[in-house]
């Protein structure tokens, strides 16, 4: 069980990269005040645990209604991942989120109110960078590994709010981390949580092949 809590607390914390999305938060906050800064990091906290939790107790029922085997989702699911993986090795996930905060920001002047400020809690925080399609797919697979084993379920829940949790500090402190670590180190950490979800995405895939073939 604790094997399950903390690989399961890793996965979410990888595929969520809360240290990826603290400076894009501040990029898209800077200028607004403290207070505006933590009611931002609150509702896109909430946003992203209702939609995760949503997917995690109706996600498997969804795909069982389009027909869809948990093997071939387990192996989409795992290509999936690996895709995000990639991204966070190579760079190519923070330059798009930045181009989303630059286009979110460009109307705006350097020096504006927390009025003029349009709220991202939602979009893009809320979704797509903490509900992501990663996190999504590994809760519905998670969970359905464990269909009926309620504990089993609920140390994987558990563990997700751990991860939203952590992901909720991260951003509230972000500017003190950033000005801590350094674009550099923050940088070379998210290449380091993108080697550990590629091996992951990996056993998914492997996993789901296995699964499919040999039953």
């Amino acid at each position: 069980m604790l094997e399950l809590y903390i690989s399961t607390v890793i996965t979410f914390f990888v595929l969520i990269d809360p240290l990826g999305i603290a400076p894009i938060y501040g990029v898209m906050m800077d200028g607004a005040s403290k207070a505006y800064k933590r009611r931002v990091v609150l509702k896109a906290c909430l946003t992203g645990t209702i939609i995760l939790l949503m997917f995690a107790f109706l996600g498997n029922q969804l795909l069982k209604s389009l027909g869809i085997g948990m093997m071939a989702f387990k192996t989409a699911g795992g290509v999936l991942l690996f895709m995000i993986a990639l991204e966070m090795v190579f760079e190519r996930r923070t330059e798009r989120r930045e181009k989303r905060s630059e286009d979110f920001a460009h109307d705006h002047d350097d020096k504006i109110k927390d009025e003029d400020i349009e709220d991202p809690s939602i979009f893009p925080l809320g979704i797509p960078f903490i509900a992501g399609p990663g996190a999504i797919a590994s809760i519905i697979l998670l969970m359905a590994q464990n269909s009926g084993n309620y504990e089993m379920q609920g140390i994987i829940i558990g563990a997700l709010m751990t991860a939203l949790v952590l992901t909720m500090i991260i951003l509230l402190a972000a500017g003190k981390i950033i000005d801590l670590l350094g674009q550099t180190i923050a940088t070379a950490i998210t290449r380091i949580l993108g080697v550990l979800l590629a091996a992951m995405a990996t056993q998914y895939i492997f996993d789901g092949i296995k699964g499919a073939f040999l039953g």
